[in-house]
């Protein structure tokens, strides 16, 4: 069975204009007592019950790179793993060292997944982010200088001055570093960022629905004639090369969520032979995880229970989201009737035009 240990890095050197995520600018004192109460709660976990050896791990944030490299692998050190092991890091392109990069890969680090969001100058700028294309390509001619075949390239479409053709020179100059992977998201305008203020006052305008939707339909075509088809809505991936990590959440398999702010998920108990799961996770700031896990407390905040209708709800919206699709049935043959799915054997999958309209479709299908 696989499963899952994800592990949260708060830190960043400058919060993007459109983040809501866990992160601070003003925290990097705190790196390496945070990465010994990293240590700290795995030991824990591992003391109070079995932990299986996970079969993926991913450091995700925040900018996991920016945590020294030392630190960083003595947090993988105290996770059992399973041989061959999926363990990836997510790197802004401008923290990325020839250095930091020889201590991964002999820490154990196999996978990395680059924040790159847009190649065109101008666009980056409007996200606030700090790199540029050459920062772009250095970290990935760094990253194969030594022996990284497996990575991500993160990008993002919708972006305030961004025009058809930016979004194109993007997904060109991406295949360009012939990503075995690629992620592509719309830009969402999350309350209580800088974005939105901006949006607010009236400085820039808020994403176009209608663009974003020309926008993920060429990023489908392009990455699927460059032999990267989609298996899940917003990534594509080689075949043999989609990331195990993510695709362990999406078939509700179990996972440990280690740091603040993180988020766990394991299967407790069986009735009626319909499986029960909890979710749990942990309180948000550094500051907080560490004195909690000094104490000896647990740093979890809250949880939740999945069961009957609610855990099978939850399980098909996550199919739909997959190439995998949903069972054939009465509300799923709807969504082929009307474009928004196509039959596959005995599955329905999403068209195009249904991972558009994805919502809808699983609030049809439920």
């Amino acid at each position: 069975m696989s499963f899952g240990v994800y592990v949260h890095v708060p830190f960043c050197a400058r919060r993007c204009d459109y983040c809501d995520f866990a992160t601070w600018t003003d925290r990097h004192h705190l790196m390496e007592a945070y990465a010994e109460a990293c240590v700290t709660e795995l030991h824990r976990r591992r003391d109070t019950g079995p932990v299986p050896e996970a079969t993926s791990v991913f450091f995700g944030g925040g900018t996991p790179s920016l945590l020294p490299a030392e630190l960083l692998v003595a947090i993988l050190d105290a996770v059992p793993r399973a041989p061959g092991a999926e363990v990836t890091v997510e790197c802004n392109p401008d923290t990325v060292t020839p250095e930091l990069l020889a201590a991964y890969r002999s820490g154990g680090v196999n996978r990395l997944s680059f924040g790159v969001q847009s190649m065109a100058p101008h666009v980056l700028a409007a996200l606030g982010r700090t790199h540029d294309p050459a920062g772009v390509e250095r970290a990935v001619e760094a990253a194969r200088d030594r022996g990284f075949d497996n990575f991500n390239v993160d990008l993002i479409y919708g972006a305030a001055g961004e025009t058809t053709g930016d979004w194109r020179a993007t997904l060109d100059a991406a295949l360009a570093l012939d990503p075995p992977h690629v992620s592509a998201y719309a830009l969402t305008v999350e309350p209580g960022t800088p974005l939105a203020r901006r949006i607010g006052s009236g400085d820039v305008a808020a994403p176009d629905d209608d663009d974003q939707a020309d926008r993920y339909l060429a990023a489908d075509a392009v990455l699927e004639a460059a032999g990267r088809p989609w298996y899940e809505i917003s990534n594509w991936a080689r075949p043999g090369r989609e990331c195990r990590h993510n695709l362990l959440y999406w078939a509700q398999g179990e996972y440990l969520g280690i740091g603040c702010a993180a988020h766990g998920h394991t299967v407790t108990a069986s009735v009626a032979g319909r499986p029960v799961s909890r979710r749990w996770w942990n309180v948000r700031t550094p500051d907080r995880y560490i004195a909690l896990l000094g104490e000896g407390a647990s740093p979890e905040a809250g949880h939740e229970t999945l069961d009957g209708t609610d855990r099978e709800g939850e399980a098909a919206m996550l199919a739909l989201r997959t190439r995998s699709g949903v069972p054939s049935g009465p509300a799923a043959d709807g969504l082929v009737t009307d474009g928004l799915a196509a039959r596959h054997g005995r599955r329905v999958v999403l068209t195009p035009t249904g991972r558009l309209l994805a919502n809808e479709a699983t609030g049809r299908l439920l």
